[in-house]
């Protein structure tokens, strides 16, 4: 198991990307060297930090006691939490706040929240005097193995998830584990759908730890900080490969195509969490497979079975309320970022830690699959 000399020393993982290589710095406790780590980065180097209502009043304290340990002047600005501030407006007005804080060239913007506060930030930052250097601090389990890593930025459009943004990598990733404990059950489990993403889509042995030993990552310790450390290292080296996702990269959108179309078509709300939604959608990307003849069925089975032992949804009739008809979710999938000249492009398997990306899937035959699971509800 990975694991740090010391129970203060981070575990750090290298995101290789020539002159914009940066570090994912993993461990509890790692909020109190932010400053220090962005002072040894950047010197004399002022920050904004962003972040949303509900994480401020957990962490912004902590995160500014850092900065102003380091001698480093700093802002905050401060969002509503939840996916409807990754918007054009909310983005006008974190863009506005960053300049009102006269932040310049020189200095930077950091992150501190989950996948939204770090995907509008880093928008923001990519954007703002043509583009500021930024930091992720992420706070959710979701966004430590996935949205701080890899510099996709991006706010939503009514036409779909993640539609508007930008490719642009942060200077640091600082993952405190400790951040974790204040997350509800719901978001810890949302943010594993993650983790268990990346044994099923290249890592059948960590799929295998991660069916042994899920209950401990719950629990927290030294699981937990594996569990992160492999799936950033899984990340960071396809990131490395393919940086702007026109091959490699694709693959983690597994489950994508399906889940943020039911994300869509939930409104962005907390009736359907990304991390929920990205198991349904890995889910009927595994019984896709199999209907193709791709995978056994009963390997697709041991899949979803394990999604399923971890409380996540699998299944259309787990969510709450009813969805729209066939066209419109036929809509929403057809906006899909992969689509190339109207072409469906999914992320299937061959086997659990075997996915690849099929081209040019006909979109009757989505739909033919969707129709089916519409009508089972």
């Amino acid at each position: 198991m990975t694991a740090p000399l010391r129970a203060t020393d981070p575990i750090v993982v290298k995101v290789e990307l020539g002159a914009r290589a940066y570090d994912i710095a993993i461990g509890r406790g790692q909020l109190a060297a932010l400053g220090a780590r962005i002072a040894a980065l950047r010197p004399g180097c002022k920050a904004a930090v962003v972040t949303d209502e509900n994480v401020a009043r957990h962490h912004l304290a902590a995160a500014e006691a850092s900065l102003q340990a380091a001698g480093i002047g700093h802002a905050p600005v401060v969002v509503p939490a939840g996916e409807g501030s990754k918007s054009f407006a909310m983005l006008e007005q974190v863009c506005d706040d960053l300049l009102a804080a006269k932040i310049e060239r020189g200095d930077l913007v950091v992150a501190l929240g989950g996948g939204v506060v770090g995907d509008l930030a880093g928008f923001a930052a990519a954007i703002v005097r043509r583009g500021v250097d930024y930091v992720q601090v992420p706070t959710t389990l979701l966004a430590q193995v996935d949205s701080s890593v890899g510099g996709k930025t991006a706010i939503n459009s009514r036409h779909g998830k993640n539609l508007i943004g930008a490719f642009y990598q942060p200077i640091l990733v600082v993952a405190d584990t400790a951040l974790l404990d204040t997350l509800s059950a719901r978001e810890f489990r949302a943010g594993y759908a993650e983790v268990a993403k990346y044994g099923l889509l290249g890592d059948a042995a960590f799929f295998s730890w991660l069916e042994r030993n899920w209950k401990d990552v719950f629990a927290g310790g030294p699981a937990r900080e594996h569990a992160i450390a492999v799936s950033c290292r899984a990340k960071a080296a396809i990131v490395a490969r393919d940086e702007r996702e026109t091959g490699d990269r694709m693959l983690l959108n597994l489950g994508h195509t399906f889940g943020h179309a039911f994300e869509a078509a939930a409104g962005f709300s907390d009736r359907l969490l990304h991390g929920e939604a990205v198991s349904l959608g890995m889910a009927l990307a595994f019984e896709f497979s199999a209907r193709r003849g791709l995978i056994a069925a009963a390997e697709a089975e041991r899949a979803i079975a394990h999604l399923a032992a971890v409380g996540l949804p699998t299944h259309i009739n787990a969510v709450s309320g009813t969805w729209p008809d066939l066209d419109s979710m036929m809509d929403l999938i057809s906006q899909d970022k992969k689509v190339r000249r109207g072409r469906l492009t999914l992320i299937l398997v061959r086997g659990i830690g075997r996915a690849f990306v099929a081209r040019d899937v006909e979109a009757g035959e989505v739909r033919a699959f969707m129709a089916e699971k519409l009508a089972a509800r």
